[in-house]
């Protein structure tokens, strides 16, 4: 995110831009975009809102996910074997376990300051994963709104997500997440 950019969201008033005290430059960090209120997410539909910080897909964590979901396919924990067999030349992640990381991507790049008792996934809408990832990559994911809908509690949110993986030019996820935000 480019300064430029960065100064006019901060002065358009609904929200505030914060980042992480690692000392890091605004050009090398990731912004989380505040929001006053659920509400205020409407100005930002059919708009990119943030991308988030990259994270390292280990092969621990692909073996914690398959410890969790009994998902022991040897094209996500037997290295050796992938490396013979499998397309990819190593280990990948669970299609799954790339899904999961949504919410902590979008905690990354959103957060709604005040008027919101909870905020629930509700669900998806669609779910592709075009290409792989493979153990030791990093990913990150780009979030953009697709629609405000007013509920009787408060607002249900469609967001578009695109992870991609680093130095891959295909995204390995990309899903319609749906978010409820709770007054």
């Amino acid at each position: 995110m480019g300064t430029s950019e960065v100064g006019e969201r901060a002065n358009a008033g609904a929200f505030e831009l914060t980042r992480g005290g690692d000392g890091s430059s605004l050009e090398d960090c990731v912004a989380v975009v505040v929001f006053d209120t659920a509400e205020s997410l409407k100005e930002y539909v059919g708009k990119e809102i943030g991308v988030s910080d990259w994270l390292t897909v280990t092969q621990e964590r692909i073996a914690q996910f398959a410890e969790a979901t009994n998902d022991w396919q040897w094209i996500h924990l037997d290295r050796e074997r992938a490396e013979k067999e499998s397309p990819y030349g190593t280990t990948i992640a669970h299609g799954f376990l790339t899904l999961s990381l949504i919410s902590r991507f979008m905690r990354d790049v959103i957060q709604v300051r005040s008027g919101v008792r909870m905020a629930v996934n509700y669900g998806l809408n669609r779910v592709r994963f075009p290409s792989p990832v493979r153990a030791g990559s990093k990913i990150r994911a780009r979030v953009v709104l697709l629609s405000v809908k007013e509920i009787s509690e408060g607002y249900e949110n469609v967001f578009s997500v695109t992870i991609e993986s680093e130095g891959s030019e295909k995204p390995c996820c990309v899903a319609e997440p749906i978010v409820r935000y709770y007054r």
